[in-house]
């Protein structure tokens, strides 16, 4: 048996939906291709009252090691620049 369900458009990016018999939903497709992509994988969170859905991606933390101002030239001796930097912030 095939079920159809309307979706009621609220507002933009807000969409009604219905969940099947074995509580799924459909997730848009644009949203899938655009967000999701190859990896298939989502974080599901857990919040008082709704779900939080976020795509699984690959962060590539050295994009920002040259984006941190650390308020120095260079740093030549870490032990010199991290008792300066305690020092600073107490």
């Amino acid at each position: 048996m095939i079920e159809c369900f309307v979706v009621e458009r609220l507002e933009s990016g807000v969409e009604v939906k219905k969940l099947d018999a074995q509580g799924r939903l459909i997730l848009p497709a644009d949203w899938r291709e655009a967000e999701v992509g190859e990896s298939r994988e989502l974080y599901v969170i857990k919040r008082k009252g709704y779900l939080k859905i976020v795509p699984k991606r690959r962060v590539d933390l050295t994009e920002s090691f040259d984006r941190v101002d650390l308020g120095v030239e260079a740093i030549g001796s870490w032990k010199q620049f991290e008792k300066k930097f305690y020092e600073a912030s107490a």
